[in-house]
């Protein structure tokens, strides 16, 4: 992934300044001077970094699955909005099942895997960094038209479940456009003796790289996080006129639910991945000398990004009653 931090087996270079970019991103070249006071250090992320991936991992498989159950199979739970949270889910449950592949290669200090699930798996990676920000741009809009009608005492007959499947289908197609010029760079390479599994650019390679970082800055980031932003402000905005000029209820108590629900998952979703989005604007205008709190810093960011597949159940379970009755309703069934 874009924000994997030095594996194990990439030793830092002694008295060498290095650019916080190459903590971050997938080119990770084998350095061989390592300060003996820092061998403790590295042996400590060796052991708690997989302890860490695969907690996110068990914890992300369990949830999602839960999630995509209830909805699938829940009569009830069919709606526009379950329906992103559906593909949302779906995004989440890909990338933690792939997680183990990161743990296997963590541990060996080498991609064994072959060509085909190094393309696979880095494509994949990058599909969390874009497919759930673009999902919960969709969620916020779909938010902002239903305050909108609301407000303004219309119907949406346009608001199906239908159409749901069908945004939600070409937000797939997008990211699959987006993420292209990433599978197409991604590839096994010997590095001193080594397989690794990485993006390589033409050259100028550093240029690539940064070149690669503005693209996921500005279509993963900028560019969804700014219009949600404006979506929340101009709801926010209109919900307050409607307060002061008329004494009736802007949203019903199901609706307000639901707006307070998406508006908490898009914010947990900005906690964990502006991190790593900051980390690439330090990337772009700094070069920062690499000390062992560098890299712990860079881990911290790539864990923190990796747990928000895991957080959204949870957000589900204590903010929807609908949710929180059909995940007791299937612990029930399967305890009988």
């Amino acid at each position: 992934m874009e924000n994997v931090t030095l594996k194990p087996n990439t030793y830092l270079p002694c008295n060498e300044s290095v650019d916080f970019y190459s903590l971050s991103s997938t080119n990770r070249s084998e350095l061989n001077c390592v300060p003996p006071e820092d061998f403790l250090f590295y042996a400590d992320f060796y052991v708690v970094v997989p302890i860490v991936y695969s907690v996110i991992c068990a914890v992300g498989l369990t949830g999602n699955t839960a999630v995509i159950y209830v909805i699938l199979k829940a009569p009830k739970m069919k709606t526009v909005t379950n329906m992103f949270i559906l593909n949302l889910a779906i995004a989440d449950e890909l990338f933690t099942l792939v997680l183990p592949l990161n743990i296997a290669e963590h541990l060996l200090r080498c991609w064994p895997f072959g060509e085909v699930l190094c393309k696979m798996i880095l494509s994949i990676d990058h599909y969390n960094i874009f497919s759930s920000i673009y999902f919960l741009t969709v969620m916020s809009i779909d938010r902002y038209l239903v305050v909108l009608a609301t407000v303004k005492s219309k119907r949406m007959p346009y608001r199906t479940y239908r159409a749901a499947k069908i945004i939600s289908l070409c937000v797939w197609l997008l990211v699959i456009l987006i993420v292209m010029p990433f599978t197409v760079f991604a590839g096994v390479y010997d590095d001193s003796n080594r397989k690794n599994c990485l993006l390589s650019f033409p050259s100028p390679e550093h240029l690539w790289f940064k070149a690669s970082r503005i693209y996921t800055l500005i279509l993963g980031f900028a560019i969804p996080v700014s219009t949600i932003c404006i979506l929340y402000t101009l709801m926010l905005y209109r919900l307050r006129n409607m307060r002061l000029n008329t004494n009736a209820k802007a949203l019903d108590k199901a609706k307000k639910k639901v707006t307070i629900m998406v508006f908490i998952v898009v914010a947990v979703c900005f906690f964990c991945w502006t991190p790593f989005h900051l980390s690439t604007i330090v990337a772009l205008t700094t070069d920062l000398r690499t000390t062992p709190l560098l890299i712990g810093i860079s881990y911290f960011i790539t864990c923190l990004s990796y747990a928000n597949s895991c957080l959204n159940p949870f957000l589900y379970a204590f903010l929807d009653d609908s949710f929180r009755k059909a995940f007791k309703k299937m612990l029930e069934c399967r305890s009988t």
